[in-house]
């Protein structure tokens, strides 16, 4: 047990009606009072922002990421929760994670229902969460929501109302919380954390562009005249498009665009396949592939390597990097 800080950005946990629907108005000290505090364990507050997660912006990220940093400067705090929005909470526990250099952890939770709900779960996911950093280490970023613990890496939203509402599709859960203890089930495999990026004046953009029957480069071709730096070209199957879709993203990664391949399926890795627009050709043409990653986290991916560096073959280094967690596995404490 011990000294958990939790910062506090928004989100249906701290959401009340507004007269047409729900929006996040309430301050961090109303969200930490919903739920009781674990045995042992002491809490202090950063109130860092109120909005609905999808307001969010790189900006927004990029100050989380720092704050942060600067917690865990402190050598007397033992984890960090943060509550956050659940519509894209996955990718920023992801950008998070990315960046994360210390065994102590920080939590991501939040909530389905809104504050003051008689079947809110705000209070009971506060309270796992809290209870998750003060007895983890060594794991990352985690998300812990409906009794569930998760690695920040490849959960995603899976339920957009029921309360269990995230899961990481293509491997087995990770932890669970109940009757006062933390059960950890496996270890998850991390790359070597990425450098502090700074705060640019104008983050780089990056788009995501879906294929479908009838898809064509029209989309694809316009982010890159909107001035993307980065772009997540989510496939079918096993990551597959067409030949001109190919042709325009070769066309993409000539320009100086770092290009991503995913896909739409729920479960399992982007592989090279097939021909004829296939991820074969996709992946020859410049794309980089992004394994089970999909396309929230893969976005969060390469904007971190824009952000890295300014050199495209760094960048392509550093992406990759991201995407395959082929460093040492972390032993929990």
């Amino acid at each position: 047990m011990g000294r958990i800080v939790v910062i506090s950005t928004g989100g249906t946990i701290a959401s009340r009606w507004q007269g047409s629907g729900f929006a996040a108005d309430a301050d961090g000290h109303e969200v930490i009072a919903t739920a009781p505090l674990p045995e042992g364990v002491t809490v202090e507050l950063v109130d860092l922002f109120s909005v609905n997660s999808p307001r969010l912006t790189t900006a927004h990220q990029l100050t989380l990421l720092r704050t942060v940093h600067e917690v865990l400067a402190d050598p007397g705090v033992d984890g960090i929760v943060v509550t956050h929005g659940t519509d894209t909470l996955e990718e920023s526990a992801f950008f998070v994670d990315l960046h994360h250099h210390d065994p102590r952890s920080v939590v991501f939770t939040g909530s389905q229902r809104p504050m003051g709900t008689a079947d809110g779960d705000g209070p009971e996911n506060l309270y796992d969460a809290l209870l998750t950093a003060a007895n983890t280490r060594g794991l990352g970023v985690l998300i812990t929501f409906a009794g569930r613990v998760h690695a920040a890496r490849g959960t995603v939203k899976t339920q957009a109302v029921a309360l269990d509402a995230f899961a990481d599709p293509s491997k087995e859960l990770l932890g669970k919380v109940g009757f006062g203890k933390v059960t950890m089930l496996r270890v998850p495999q991390r790359p070597g954390p990425l450098p502090l990026p700074a705060m640019p004046e104008v983050p780089p953009r990056v788009d995501i562009v879906l294929h479908h029957t009838d898809g064509d480069p029209v989309l694809l071709n316009a982010a890159v005249e909107a001035g993307a730096r980065g772009i997540v070209l989510v496939g079918t199957g096993a990551g597959n498009a067409t030949p001109e879709i190919t042709d325009a993203v070769k066309a993409a990664v000539g320009r100086g665009v770092l290009v991503a391949l995913t896909t739409r399926v729920v479960a399992g890795p982007v592989t090279e396949i097939y021909t004829h627009g296939g991820a074969v050709d996709l992946v020859a043409a410049g794309a980089v592939p992004t394994g089970t990653l999909r396309a929230g986290q893969a976005r969060i991916a390469v904007l971190s390597a824009l952000l890295a560096t300014t050199d495209p073959e760094e960048r392509i280094r550093i992406l990759r990097q991201a995407l395959a967690p082929t460093g040492s596995v972390l032993s929990a404490v």
